[in-house]
């Protein structure tokens, strides 16, 4: 019984069940994709079945990325406790458990019964599985990064609408610039390790010009989010959750200038709050009657 604690307790720092935070940063998109696209009124087993699948697809994510990158996690300071980089955890255990994952995540989506889900849903897998393997020859992974975490946008979409209109492939595109802005922030805290071992980031590709970066990254990623609030004739509660995300970029610059690691692994993970802003105001918008809106 202590070893399969010990065994379950491994499996679960693998997938990061304790570190939730990159939960979050997938979920949120995920969420203003099903809000909007269902105007404010999404059914509830969907978001329940989206956001476990959620959980899983990100897990998932995580054992798959520890086992592309088992030789080189061992020479990272931060990641060279993880299980499987410490040898708490077999390769075959964690393909086992990638594979085990996946087909859960597959038997959520079979309520739908739709067979462009289905392909959306390979799609999703595609890119969660191979993402690891671009820091080895893509100059910036974070923004293939940004498609795999945002492609519960286009899904979500599909499940509602039956179809992906302009506005989710430029929710998307905003997940994108955003993904590269926060993992900016991450990577930079891995840059001297990355440089060691010859992984390729966003952080070392933009070199003197990462913090520059990340705030144009941000800077897009809320002008794409208020174009598509424009063409869907949002209020003004969806451009105040905005403005707050905005402030808070804004806070993080005063974080990541410096270029030290911990306030930049800080910034990474207040990214959670920017999601936040976001989401709150898309459901206040449409909570708020229509005639309480100023024109």
């Amino acid at each position: 019984m202590t070893q399969i604690r010990y065994k379950l307790g491994q499996y679960e720092r693998l997938m990061r069940l304790d570190k939730p935070i990159g939960i979050l940063l997938l979920l949120w998109p995920t969420l203003w994709a099903l809000w909007l696209s269902a105007q404010g009124r999404p059914n509830w087993m969907v978001v329940w079945i989206f956001v476990l699948g959620t959980v899983l697809m990100r897990s998932a994510g995580c054992v798959i990325n520890d086992f592309a990158d088992r030789d080189f996690d061992p020479h990272v300071e931060r990641t060279k406790a993880r299980p499987l980089a410490a040898g708490k955890v077999s390769t075959k255990e964690a393909l086992l458990l990638f594979c085990a994952l996946s087909f859960c995540a597959f038997l959520l989506i079979l309520p739908f019964r739709s067979w462009y889900i289905v392909g959306l849903s390979v799609a999703a897998l595609f890119l969660a599985a191979t993402y690891p393997f671009t820091k080895r020859f893509f100059a910036v992974p974070q923004a293939y990064l940004g498609v795999a975490f945002g492609f519960g946008i286009p899904m979500a979409y599909a499940v509602n609408l039956g179809t992906i209109p302009a506005d989710a492939w430029m929710l998307l595109l905003a997940n994108v610039f955003w993904a590269m802005a926060y993992d900016t922030e991450y990577a930079m805290v891995d840059r001297d390790d990355d440089l060691k071992i010859g992984i390729k980031t966003s952080a070392i590709t933009f070199g003197r010009f990462d913090v520059a970066a990340v705030m144009g990254c941000y800077a897009i990623t809320f002008a794409l989010i208020g174009w598509v609030g424009y063409q869907l004739h949002m209020g003004w509660p969806f451009y105040a959750g905005l403005a707050g995300a905005v402030g808070l970029a804004g806070y993080h610059y005063t974080l990541i200038r410096g270029r030290d690691r911990m306030p930049c692994f800080k910034a990474f993970l207040h990214n959670n709050w920017v999601g936040a802003s976001i989401f709150a105001g898309i459901v206040i918008d449409f909570l708020i009657p229509t005639g309480l809106i100023p024109s």
